[in-house]
């Protein structure tokens, strides 16, 4: 009887012995960052970073993939995280139109706010700028100046945060735009060939004609290292505090450990040298905000988008 005892002890040990060993430890198979955007632009260099470093770190295959409709819907890229499953082998890269006003819009894949940031980590470099000779040199002396003329405005579209921000602070500052448009590119010659006069665009596409531009203010946390005199719109207006960042994230139910593998390599990927170069020469913030400070980033940044909204309703 107590040879069987020890047997069944024995048998039972090495069962849960081998149980344990079955259980895999991710990452053991490809991973895929989705990129809601066609290539080249600051998130899909940077995540292209982290990708790098995570196949280099875990020794198993991960890759960027460019799924574009990721500014105002359908978010095909967000579809696809959302519906994967929730193991950490498909992480997104989003900006927030997809976690803040992604469960808004009708799209059913999303309704349920299925997402949880592993971490944010760029700030784009969004300024509203204008030519060197417009007979204005500050926010507040474009509303005077245009409280009596016309001014065009160019954007990259209405649904971007920047662009609403723009259109909120003419209402709050008490003016209208004369007119504006959405362009695919907003550079030095949309202000040259009188395209537009004033424009909302990234500081990237304007520095090899800063000279010959004035910016009037960042749409960004903090100023710009590059253009350091110009305030940011929340030194402005404080209720237009807002940004338009970018970070990662997973499907809710994706187990902590997993997500602590995939912010270990990504926070240490943005704070290297080659990443901070890119902040360096295009004027961008590149950082690491852990999922704690990246959710508090879009509680507040919910507030003021509903906030925004009123103001352009």
């Amino acid at each position: 009887m107590k040879t069987k005892t020890l047997l069944g002890t024995a048998l039972a040990f090495g069962m849960a012995t081998l149980g344990g060993a079955a259980i895999a430890e991710y990452p053991e198979k490809p991973v895929s960052f989705i990129v809601p955007w066609p290539p080249g632009d600051l998130e899909d260099v940077l995540t292209r970073m982290i990708a790098e470093d995570f196949q280099a770190e875990y020794g198993i295959s991960a890759a960027v993939v460019n799924k574009p409709g990721g500014g105002g819907g359908p978010f095909p890229g967000a579809i696809d995280v959302a519906t994967a499953p929730a193991d950490g082998y498909t992480i997104g890269s989003f900006v927030p139109a997809v976690p803040v006003i992604g469960h808004e819009i009708g799209i059913d894949e999303l309704a349920d706010e299925v997402f949880e940031p592993v971490g944010i980590f760029l700030t784009y470099p969004f300024v509203i700028a204008t030519s060197v000779d417009a007979p204005y040199s500050s926010m507040a002396e474009l509303a005077e100046h245009a409280k009596s003329n016309d001014v065009a405005l160019g954007h990259f579209g209405a649904v971007l945060t920047p662009t609403k921000v723009t259109m909120a602070y003419a209402v709050n500052a008490g003016f209208e735009w004369g007119s504006d448009a959405a362009f695919d590119a907003l550079d030095c010659n949309t202000l040259a060939s009188g395209d537009a006069d004033v424009i909302n665009t990234t500081l990237q596409l304007i520095l090899p004609c800063l000279d010959k531009v004035k910016v009037l203010t960042s749409i960004t946390g903090e100023r710009i290292p590059l253009v350091p005199d110009a305030p940011t719109i929340g030194e402005l207006d404080a209720s237009l505090d807002i940004a338009l960042w970018n970070g990662l994230f997973v499907h809710k139910d994706t187990p902590a450990d997993v997500r602590e593998k995939i912010a270990a390599v990504a926070a240490k990927t943005v704070m290297s040298d080659r990443a901070q170069a890119v902040a360096k020469e295009t004027g961008a913030q590149v950082y690491w905000s852990d999922a704690a400070a990246s959710a508090e980033i879009i509680a507040k940044d919910k507030a003021t988008t509903a906030h925004i909204g009123k103001l352009l309703e």
